[in-house]
């Protein structure tokens, strides 16, 4: 899933002092748009970032939805905010490997992300390198 945008749930900042970046589009249209002609089928929204390394309660999942993500997980939004106080055009992107707590009937369980990853390394190999050809 393309990441438009982010909400960072984990009351932290990786900058430290005065240091006020503008997060306004942080994460890059046209690289999106890039991903989008390499990829139409892929799905974009917007990223919850909590804590970790827990996963995410079933009211936890379900408030992310309420204020507005699409996916939930434990990193990104961070290294983003980073990223551009660097002065890099930031890409999110983002494997869905497995269904968020309250979601799904079955109880959440690592293995299935190790497998989900593993089965998945391929195809998001291949698309992170045709997207790179294309900048």
């Amino acid at each position: 899933m393309l990441i438009s945008d982010h909400i960072n749930l984990t009351a932290a900042s990786p900058l430290e002092g005065a240091t006020f970046v503008d997060l306004t589009d942080l994460y890059s249209s046209r690289i999106r748009g890039l991903a989008r002609e390499v990829d139409p089928t892929l799905d974009e929204g917007v990223y919850a970032q909590f804590t970790g390394p827990h996963y995410e309660t079933p009211a936890e999942v379900q408030y992310a939805k309420r204020i507005g993500a699409d996916l939930v997980g434990m990193s990104t939004a961070l290294e983003a905010i980073a990223a551009r106080h660097a002065g890099m055009e930031v890409f999110g992107i983002s494997l869905v490997t497995n269904l968020a707590a309250g979601i799904s009937p079955v109880p959440l369980s690592h293995q299935e992300v190790i497998e989900a990853g593993q089965t998945a390394g391929a195809r998001i190999s291949r698309l992170l390198a045709d997207i790179i050809a294309k900048l």
